[in-house]
């Protein structure tokens, strides 16, 4: 165990401030004695809130300023929403601990729905997703796609103040600030594939940092990481981003991993799936042949529109 506050770093927003929470709690309870110090760090995503992610950078905005206090030795670990983690880490830089995964669905929240076929032709759903408005559009091309930005209580509010109709969370966020209440619908992963690692939470620290990561080992999840694993697998074949449209789920069931995904064009006017199943232990093959058979399934159509 380190002799000093082990120093973990987090966004400022309510959410990675509830999230921080949860993990430190894990961390102390299976290191006991261990000092914590929380290190706020403000990132772009937390500065520019009027535009959507996919114009201004896409996932590392959640994740760059962290990754460069870890390496300026600011803070030991930095706790991140897996759905948010790049796909390729930078060098020296490593998930140190992925923990049980929570309810990786989304939410509908609407001041007078309780689902999308509650709402009428040419009502707003406010998000900034590419992936929940590709699937909306797919399902209800007759509704309208309004962004939609901020934290949770910001979008709510925005949601009560008619800025739209309805729009959509994760469930694990909302159950995290305890404002599950306020969900209308959870909507089943058939209707809405979640993002990728959607649910995750993952602690990043330095490579080869052997003291953390000791301290970080009794609280990964194994099935969660190979889950995830698989999914971000699938997400690096086809060279996802913010500004892609895409979702993955993974599911385990005794030691047989099915792996469903889905690509889009951002209006939602088509897509493509591909699905495996197979030995957990072929999680990475699985995730990238899943990926690759979208990629060429969609070849060119996803070369012009989607990169």
């Amino acid at each position: 165990m380190i002799q000093r506050p082990l120093r973990i770093g987090t966004r400022g927003s309510p959410m990675a401030l509830a999230q921080t929470g949860m993990v430190r709690d894990r961390i102390v309870a299976a290191n006991p004695g261990l000092e914590t110090e929380l290190v706020v760090v403000t990132t772009v995503a937390d500065k520019i809130l009027d535009r959507p992610l996919s114009e201004i950078g896409g996932k590392g905005l959640f994740t760059k300023e962290l990754e460069q206090a870890l390496f300026a030795d600011e803070v030991d670990v930095a706790v991140h929403s897996m759905k948010d983690v790049e796909t390729w880490l930078p060098d020296g830089l490593v998930i140190g601990c992925i923990l049980a995964r929570d309810d990786p669905r989304d939410a509908f929240l609407a001041r007078d729905a309780s689902g999308f076929a509650d709402l009428p032709a040419g009502a707003r759903v406010g998000t900034s997703s590419l992936r929940r408005a590709a699937q909306v559009l797919m399902r209800r091309p007759d509704l309208r796609i309004v962004p939609l930005r901020g934290n949770a209580n910001t979008r709510m509010r925005k949601l009560e103040s008619g800025e739209c109709d309805a729009t959509l969370l994760a469930i694990a966020g909302l159950e995290r600030l305890g404002l599950e209440g306020m969900a209308r619908s959870v909507l089943s992963v058939e209707e809405m594939l979640p993002a990728v690692a959607q649910g995750a939470l993952g602690i990043e620290c330095r490579a080869g940092d052997d003291a953390i990561l000791d301290l970080l080992a009794p609280i990964a999840c194994a099935r969660t990481t190979i889950a995830v694993g698989a999914e971000r697998a699938l997400l690096a074949e086809l060279d996802g981003s913010c500004r892609t449209p895409i979702a993955a789920l993974a599911q385990i069931e005794g030691e047989t991993l099915r792996l469903d995904g889905l690509l889009f064009l951002p209006d939602g006017s088509r897509h493509w799936g591909a699905s495996r199943s197979g030995p957990v232990a072929d999680a990475d093959r699985l995730g990238r042949e899943a990926g690759a058979e979208m990629k060429a399934a969609a070849g060119e159509t996803y070369s012009r529109h989607l990169q």
